[in-house]
C-alpha cells in the first residue's frame, strides 16, 4: 500500500510492517498504539522503525492511519473523565439519605 508519512511516499506492506518490528522491544505505550504479533507498541515508535526517520518528523495521526489502513488494531488512550466535586456537607447529608436544602 501506498501512503505518505512526513512528505515521503512509502510503500508499506503488513508482512514487511511485521519483518520490521520483529525483534523490536516495545517502549511504555502513553499515548495511541498499534498492535503488532502480541506486542503493543507505540505509534511514534513504529513510525521510526517503518520510515527510518526521526519521530519528530510525523505524528502520530499519520502512522496511525497508515496502520490501520494495513489491518493492524490501533488504539487510542482513553481521557480521564474528571469525577464533579461535591461539596464535603452535601455529600455526608447524601450519605445518610438526608434531604439537601439547595
Amino acid at each position: 500500500m501506498r501512503c505518505v508519512i512526513a512528505r515521503f511516499p512509502f510503500d508499506l506492506t503488513k508482512s514487511g510492517v511485521l519483518e520490521s518490528m520483529k525483534g523490536v522491544k516495545p517502549e511504555p505505550v502513553t499515548a495511541e498504539s498499534v498492535i503488532i504479533g502480541r506486542r503493543h507498541y507505540p505509534v511514534k515508535q513504529v513510525g521510526e522503525v517503518v520510515t527510518r526517520q526521526d519521530r519528530r518528523d510525523f505524528s502520530a495521526g499519520e502512522v496511525f492511519r497508515a496502520m490501520t489502513q494495513l489491518g493492524f488494531t490501533c488504539r487510542t488512550v482513553a481521557k480521564a473523565v474528571p469525577t464533579p466535586v461535591v461539596a464535603p456537607i452535601l455529600g455526608r447529608s447524601a450519605m445518610i439519605g438526608a434531604p439537601v436544602a439547595v
